[in-house]
């Protein structure tokens, strides 16, 4: 049975090239490569990563294997994973994604986070803002949407500051290490006024 609608984006916008490196607001959203293990390893023992990921590190290699996996995802088109630099592109600060990607559909969901050395300088706001503008301008996204932990303040304040408006709440959506936690859902769309 036929749809009655085409793609937003067909199959191939993304893996037929490579992915690319993305500049704006002073930082560059960079391929990740087996040299930021280490960095990955150290940012994923900090107490406050442990507070909103869902996962751990154990150790350096750990670490390099999902590296490998995040460098492959591209060409599946289902997620795209990015590691946030300083303008040399060599000292990590964090990181910044688009996942669940449906590209008929044309939405996504952004995902981030910051190495502790980073936090507070804006870094974040900065990654999803430089991300949204690819994402809309040069890629055609329609929708992207970012959810984070109710509890979780300093996500909210990055939403609020790259324009992701509030939609509501995902009520024990997400399973954490201390139990379940409401999500905020918060959304940008392709045409909504930029911040």
């Amino acid at each position: 049975m036929p749809f009655t609608r085409g793609d937003v984006l067909t199959p191939g916008t993304l893996a037929r090239s490579p992915q690319p490196e993305i500049s704006g607001d002073g930082l560059v959203l960079r391929p990740w490569t087996a040299a930021d293990a280490p960095q990955v390893y150290e940012a994923f023992q900090d107490p406050v990563m442990h507070l909103w990921a869902i996962r751990s590190a154990d150790s350096e290699e750990e670490v390099r294997g999902w590296i490998e996996q995040w460098t492959r995802v591209w060409r599946t088109e289902r997620a795209a994973q990015w590691a946030v630099a300083d303008t040399g592109g060599s000292r990590l600060l964090g990181r910044v994604a688009l996942r669940d990607m449906l590209l008929g559909d044309g939405v996504a969901e952004v995902a981030y986070w910051t190495l502790p050395a980073a936090r507070g300088s804006g870094v974040a706001p900065r990654a999803v803002r430089a991300l949204t503008r690819w994402a809309f301008d040069d890629i055609g996204f329609h929708r992207l949407e970012l959810t984070h932990a109710e509890a979780n303040e300093a996500s909210c304040r990055v939403a609020e500051k790259t324009g992701f408006a509030f939609e509501g709440v995902k009520r024990s959506a997400l399973l954490h290490q201390d139990g379940w936690h409401d999500m905020h859902l918060h959304a940008r769309l392709q045409d909504d006024e930029r911040p």
